[in-house]
């Protein structure tokens, strides 16, 4: 598979501030690939570097083989979708898609056919006449896109495009826009700080944080072997629970400190007696059983059911999280039993956050 996209050793500095530290990351041609991480991690300043609106400070950049290093951007042959739509408030639909061909010289006959067939595609057929002040949110991010899929880019960059969006339609745009990259065989590069959009839209998962990528894979890789504590925490919704612990003498079992609750608990690979770790165990990898009947107990604080799951959160330091499928038979006030998916155990170290 041809590489689209190649960063190597890419740094930015704004003054002694470092923003993007080693960037190391190839994209294959046809790929969608989302960057993810909290607020100043450093995703969109990756973003804008691809785009050519930010200058890298050190590294190479290639976008087709071809090193885009001094390119401008309007010479890289790349699309972006904003989060602000950035629409001509004073054009219609149609001269909105058609904006980028006229300037390019792009005869009107042929642009306005070009935008009657991508409207086609992105269902905006009935709405070319009208202004983005005519238009729903929705609407309006479809027509960005449109603008992005009518040049025929060699990547399409999305900087966080549905985080305008009530949760409904973020929901329904993230099927659109997975599907449009499908159909058109994009290569695509998307920018998230909701790991539920990267999770769901994504082929190749980048995670981010201060500047560094912590772990990159398949969403379901991040999710199954975390590389640290810190991705781990990121990935998954609920958050995965963090449980001090140390390694027993035999060095198969461990010792977890809630608080109320020290339980000593089996491991499935061998780690170093005595040990401190830090113990992750996904919500939803925990069940909940009778009293006395469970690998330990614990009082119950808070129950919260959405119809389909449960969370309970029980009564125990650091709090205990714990995700029934349907209405859940705990009830706040109670103790009851938890039992544990051994196999589904994380451990990391307690100092450094590495997985072990």
């Amino acid at each position: 598979m041809t590489n689209q996209i190649e960063l190597s050793g890419v740094n930015k500095h704004y003054g002694a501030f470092h923003a993007l530290k080693n960037i190391n990351l190839t994209i294959a041609k046809g790929t969608f690939v989302a960057l993810v991480g909290p607020s100043g991690c450093g995703k969109s300043t990756l973003l804008r570097s691809l785009a050519g609106l930010e200058t890298i400070s050190e590294g190479e950049l290639k976008i087709a083989g071809e090193l885009m290093n001094n390119v401008p951007p309007r010479k890289r042959d790349v699309a972006m979708v904003f989060q602000s739509y950035a629409l001509y408030p004073h054009m219609t639909v149609e001269e909105n898609l058609t904006y980028s061909l006229r300037i390019r010289g792009v005869p009107k006959a042929e642009a306005k056919k070009a935008a009657e067939e991508v409207a086609a595609t992105t269902g905006l057929s009935q709405l070319l006449k009208r202004y983005p002040r005519q238009l729903s949110g929705g609407q309006r991010q479809r027509v960005a896109m449109s603008r992005a899929i009518i040049r025929h880019p060699k990547a399409f960059l999305f900087d966080e495009p549905l985080s305008n969006l009530d949760a409904a339609l973020r929901v329904h745009m993230r099927k659109e826009i997975r599907a449009l990259h499908d159909r058109l065989h994009a290569t695509s590069v998307y920018v998230t700080h909701d790991q539920i959009e990267a999770m769901t839209m994504a082929d190749h998962v980048v995670v981010m944080r201060e500047g560094v990528i912590e772990q990159q894979g398949k969403p379901l890789e991040l999710y199954d072997t975390p590389a640290n504590k810190f991705v781990a925490g990121f990935i998954g919704s609920p958050a995965m629970n963090f449980i001090p612990g140390v390694v027993a003498e035999d060095g198969k079992s461990l010792v977890i400190d809630l608080g109320s609750v020290k339980q000593k608990i089996a491991v499935d690979h061998q780690v170093q007696a005595g040990r401190k770790v830090t113990v992750g165990m996904r919500p939803e990898h925990i069940g909940i059983t009778a009293a006395g009947r469970g690998t330990f107990d614990v009082p119950i604080a808070v129950v919260e059911s959405t119809g389909s799951s449960t969370f309970v959160t029980a009564a125990t330091t650091p709090e205990l999280t714990i995700v029934e499928t349907g209405r859940g038979t705990a009830r706040a006030g109670e103790t009851v039993g938890v039992t544990v998916d051994h196999s589904q155990l994380h451990l990391f170290d307690e100092n450094s956050g590495v997985r072990l």
